[in-house]
């Protein structure tokens, strides 16, 4: 059977960034690639995905599979990937009847269709730059989370965000299967109770990815805290909104990769030996 003509597109897995811990030592970190791909399949739009864009041919193809649109790799002409249009266009042999009206985005991490809609908001967003955040509160923030009773503890399988004061206190905390989800909760939340996110602190227990901070920055939440990684793409889109992005957040040590200038420290720090 004749495969598919593909491109061999790959982009790097990581990016190095600097970045700042808790003693405002500078450690460079390796963050993990981000890209939109828009899927079009004979010429006709389907879904954004965001991807590491390690194997986005790969990914494609698996998308078509296993969304089943089309029936065969033997149906499959080519896929070719553009990252300069960020594009991946697949030409089939056998054209397949689609109605994409009824079509259904997973709760699943990565995949959505509101990539383009977000990033033309992101000009007009403005954040406080007259808030901040003691490195003690974030320590008390971090082990009430950690000591949060949660479905996750119970079940797995579920991110969890919360918001928080910068004195460290937890307003809410919402748990769901994809941590999108989860912040889209907390949004409703706000809206419903007229909640100012101006001087909130955001934590959530996935990666920061580029639609986490760019929701977080459509919330007016100047801080971002995760105990895990973020994408190059949300750690590019944290800096031109002006977010603190805080990642590794973990007992008492984090890194701020962006806005550190918010973050006070008053931890006193241990003296060198002599």
């Amino acid at each position: 059977m004749a495969k598919p003509t593909l491109t061999n597109a790959a982009k790097p897995a990581t990016y190095d960034v600097e970045a700042y811990n808790e003693r405002g030592e500078m450690v460079p970190t390796a963050i993990a690639g981000e890209h939109p791909l828009t899927i079009y399949l004979d010429k006709r739009e389907i879904v954004t995905l965001m991807t590491l864009g390690h194997a986005p041919e790969a990914l494609v193809i698996g998308y078509l599979r296993n969304q089943r649109l089309v029936d065969s790799i033997a149906d499959i002409a080519s896929v070719q990937v553009d990252w300069e249009t960020d594009s991946a266009a697949v030409t089939t042999l056998r054209q397949k009847e689609i109605d994409l009206e009824k079509k259904t985005v997973t709760s699943g991490c990565g995949q959505g269709t509101m990539f383009g809609n977000l990033m033309e908001e992101i000009d007009q967003i403005q954040l406080r730059k007259d808030v901040s955040l003691e490195d003690t509160n974030l320590f008390l923030l971090i082990e009430k989370v950690r000591k949060h009773e949660t479905i996750y503890k119970q079940a797995g399988a579920v991110h969890g965000c919360a918001l928080c004061t910068t004195t460290g206190e937890i307003l809410m905390f919402v748990e769901d299967v994809g941590r999108h989800n989860a912040v889209d909760a907390i949004a409703g939340f706000m809206w419903l109770d007229a909640i100012d996110g101006s001087d909130k602190v955001f934590y959530t227990t996935g990666r920061l990815t580029s639609e986490m901070v760019i929701k977080c920055a459509q919330m007016r939440i100047p801080f971002l805290v995760s105990r895990s990684g973020l994408t190059h793409m949300g750690h590019q889109i944290a800096k031109k909104v002006g977010i603190t992005m805080l990642g590794r957040a973990s007992g008492k040590h984090f890194l701020a990769f962006t806005g550190r200038e918010r973050i006070v420290r008053t931890t006193p720090q241990p003296t060198a030996l002599a």
